[in-house]
C-alpha cells in the first residue's frame, strides 16, 4: 500500500514536470483604441515599451519603469543624479516624433519592443507616422492624448497596457487630487488679480506657446493669461523681443538658464518692467523641465511651483515635502536635502 502511494506520488510529480515543460498557449492580443481612434492589436503581456518621444518616455517611466527599454536622448550630467542608476543607465534609443527625430524603423526593430507608445499632441501627422511605423515594423504603435486634463486617463491607460494597474491607479488619483486642489484654491481669485505671463523658451527666450499649446497648459490651468494667446492657437511659435515689450507681461517665466542669465543684461530685454522688477523666474529643469520640455507628467510638480510664483499669498506652503513626494512617486528616487536645495534655489534674479 505504501509502495503504491509512493509510486502514485512519483508519477504525479513526473507528469507535473512534463506539463510545466510544455509551451504555454499564447494569449490572444487585446484590441486597444488609442486617442486617434486607431484600433490596435496589443500583446496580452507587454514587457518592453519603446517611447516614441520624450513625453512618452517620462510617462512610461513614471508608471512602469521596468518596462521602459530606453530613453530618447542621452542624460546631461546634472540630470543623472535624480534618477536611480539602473534606470539612468538604460540605452539611448532616439526619438521617432517631434523636431530632430533621431530614430528610424530599423532602430525600433533592433530594440525588440512589444509596444511603441507616443504621448502628446494627437494629429493626422502623428497618426500617419504611427500607421507607417507599425506597418513597416510589425510592432503595435499607440498614440495617447497629452492634454493636461486627460493626464489621469493616460496614466491609467499605461497601467492597463503594462499590467501596472495598482501603481497607475495611485498615480492617477494623485494627479487628479493635485489639479483639483489647485483649481479649488485658484477659483476665487478675481480676474484683475490674475497675472499676464510670458513663457520664454530657448536660449534667447524667443520661443513661446500659443493658446491651447501643450507647452503653456500649466499657465492656462492656473487661470493666468498667456500673453501669446492673441497670436492664435497651436503649439510653439517664434516671437521678437519687441513683441514681448508690447505685451508687457506682469511675469516672465523660463526653463532655460541661458535666457535667464542674459536677459537681465541684454539692452532690450532689460527694458521690460517685469525683468526690471525681478518678476522673472527660472523654473527647475532636472531631470526634466517643470513647465514642459517635455510636456508630460513632470508638469504636475511644475503646476505646484508655478502656483506659488503666480499667487504667493494663496500658495504660501513649503514646496520641499511636495517636491520630495513627487520625485519619489514619479521618478522612483527620493531627492536628498542637497538636491532639494538645488531644485528650489531662488529662481528670481536680483533686480
Amino acid at each position: 500500500m505504501r509502495s503504491g502511494r509512493r509510486g502514485f506520488i512519483r508519477n504525479a510529480a513526473v507528469l507535473s514536470a512534463a506539463v510545466a515543460c510544455l509551451p504555454l498557449r499564447a494569449q490572444p492580443p487585446r484590441v486597444f483604441e488609442d486617442s486617434a481612434g486607431r484600433k490596435v492589436a496589443v500583446p496580452a503581456r507587454v514587457e518592453r515599451v519603446y517611447a516614441a518621444g520624450p513625453p512618452a518616455s517620462i510617462l512610461v517611466f513614471a508608471v512602469a519603469p521596468d518596462k521602459l527599454i530606453g530613453w530618447t536622448s542621452a542624460w546631461r550630467e546634472a540630470e543623472r543624479p535624480f534618477i536611480a542608476r539602473r534606470y539612468a543607465d538604460l540605452p539611448t534609443l532616439g526619438r521617432l516624433t517631434g523636431r530632430g527625430n533621431t530614430a528610424n524603423v530599423e532602430v525600433v526593430i533592433q530594440a525588440k519592443p512589444d509596444l511603441i507608445i507616443d504621448y502628446g499632441t494627437v494629429s493626422r501627422t502623428h497618426a500617419s507616422l504611427a500607421d507607417r511605423v507599425q506597418e513597416q515594423s510589425g510592432i503595435p504603435y499607440l498614440l495617447l492624448d497629452g492634454d493636461f486634463d486627460r493626464m489621469p486617463e493616460a496614466i491609467r491607460q499605461i497601467g492597463r497596457l503594462a499590467d501596472e494597474d495598482a501603481r497607475a491607479g495611485a498615480l492617477a488619483r494623485y494627479a487628479e487630487e493635485t489639479v483639483s486642489e489647485i483649481s479649488r484654491r485658484v477659483a476665487p481669485i478675481p480676474g484683475d488679480k490674475r497675472p499676464r505671463v510670458y513663457y520664454g523658451r530657448g536660449p534667447q527666450g524667443l520661443v513661446t506657446g500659443l493658446a491651447g499649446s501643450i507647452n503653456t497648459e500649466s499657465i492656462e490651468q492656473l487661470g493666468a493669461v498667456n500673453v501669446a494667446a492673441g497670436l492664435g492657437r497651436g503649439e510653439l511659435v517664434q516671437v521678437s523681443v519687441e513683441q514681448v515689450l508690447r505685451w508687457n507681461p506682469d511675469i516672465v517665466v523660463t526653463i532655460d538658464p541661458n535666457f535667464h542669465a542674459i536677459a537681465r543684461v541684454h539692452p532690450t530685454w532689460r527694458e521690460l518692467p517685469a525683468i526690471k522688477a525681478g518678476r522673472f523666474h527660472l523654473a527647475p529643469n532636472v531631470p526634466f523641465g517643470w513647465i514642459d520640455f517635455p510636456p508630460s507628467i513632470n508638469r504636475l510638480i511644475g503646476l505646484r511651483w508655478l502656483a506659488r510664483i503666480l499667487y504667493p499669498d494663496v500658495f504660501p506652503e513649503d514646496l520641499r515635502p511636495i517636491v520630495r513626494d513627487f520625485y519619489a512617486r514619479c521618478y522612483h528616487q527620493t531627492p536628498s536635502e542637497a538636491q532639494l536645495d538645488q531644485l528650489l534655489r531662488p529662481s528670481t534674479p536680483p533686480a
